[in-house]
């Protein structure tokens, strides 16, 4: 069994494609994976952790507005299609898996060419013009939201909820030595994704100031944002924890953080949903994540901020109230868990072997 993922450019399409690889790999141990991603997108570096062949195609964007990079993308995705021609004749796969991005259009194309069965997976609430143009050729289409099965062809659309991977710790104390957090103090985490949010970044940093000297801190800034500011104020906050990027410490992260701060892709927040933890999401204005946290805050699984409006200081304020009502933590905890249930492990590997037979 030969199964090729695609998706990059940022984590979102990335993290449910790593879960299915999980999740199958157990149940067949002789199972071979590759990867189709961009060129310098975050995900090679986590991709790395499971030692899966990563490979880069030329791909180009559509932009819904008028542009002449439009003109010059065209050629690049034709580019992409011969390239990814190539790679699909060498590497033989049983099939093909994306979580979206356009990285991945061209080498689906391909696979449709050359006979190769395609599975479209849609995470947000919202469709992605990538996810649109593949599922006209894809053979199975599955969402993380029932509510998301309208969008697509009914007779190859199936509700699943989101795959995600095993975040489970052995022990949360080795999780805290491992990240240099003593027992019994409050742990606070702030994300903003592979690339990191300067948005996030600079709320937390307003926000530092206010809470007690004896929180404990984990910042991920993004590999691709400055962090010098951060990392100066170490010096005056010990408990602040500077990092760009987590592999293998990500689910030590998790484990021992009592509310979340992050951007409200789906990837992330439905690792947050499977763990019952309290998030509060700044979602990225006018895209998708948008459309994700309304959905959220509607179902009163998540608060809300608008990185546009708000402040650090009411950041603080309301990480300072849930980390004092853990009732209320663990009220949104569940609601989310209720609103994203993970996809099931049976049901993966069903769709992996009816595909690739």
């Amino acid at each position: 069994m030969k199964i090729l993922f695609s998706g990059g450019g940022t984590l979102g399409p990335v993290v449910p494609l790593l879960a299915i690889s999980e999740i199958y790999k157990k149940h067949n141990l002789k199972a071979e994976f590759f990867w189709v991603g961009t060129q310098n997108g975050p995900e090679k570096e986590l991709i790395s952790q499971y030692n899966i062949p990563f490979f880069t195609l030329t791909s180009g964007k559509w932009r819904r507005y008028i542009s002449l990079w439009n003109i010059f993308d065209i050629f690049k995705i034709i580019f992409g299609f011969f390239q990814s021609l190539f790679l699909l004749w060498q590497k033989k796969p049983d099939m093909v898996v994306t979580a979206g991005g356009f990285v991945s259009v061209p080498l689906h194309a391909a696979a449709f060419v050359l006979g190769i069965p395609a599975w479209v997976h849609q995470q947000d609430a919202q469709v992605g013009l990538a996810n649109k143009i593949m599922s006209h050729t894809a053979k199975k289409i599955t969402t993380a939201l029932r509510d998301s099965q309208s969008f697509f062809s009914e007779n190859k659309t199936e509700w699943i909820g989101n795959p995600v991977r095993d975040l489970s710790v052995k022990d949360v104390s080795e999780s805290r030595q491992k990240l240099g957090i003593p027992p019994g103090v409050h742990v606070i985490l702030a994300m903003g994704g592979g690339t990191g949010s300067s948005s996030i970044n600079k709320l937390v940093m307003e926000a530092l100031p206010a809470w007690p000297r004896d929180w404990h801190i984990i910042h991920l800034v993004g590999r691709e944002r400055p962090r010098a500011l951060q990392e100066n104020a170490t010096k005056v906050f010990p408990n602040y924890h500077v990092f760009p990027f987590l592999k293998e410490e990500m689910k030590d992260a998790y484990a021992i953080a009592e509310v979340v701060i992050t951007r409200a892709g789906f990837a992330s927040i439905t690792e947050l949903a499977a763990l019952g933890k309290a998030a509060i999401l700044l979602p990225m204005s006018h895209t998708h994540q948008e459309v994700n946290a309304r959905l959220l805050a509607e179902n009163k699984a998540a608060i809300v901020l608008d990185e546009r409006t708000d402040s650090g200081l009411k950041l603080a304020k309301i990480v300072a109230e849930l980390i004092e009502f853990k009732e209320t933590r663990d009220y949104l905890g569940k609601r989310l868990q209720t609103v994203l249930p993970p996809a099931k492990p049976e049901k993966i590997i069903q769709i992996v072997d009816s595909l690739a037979s």
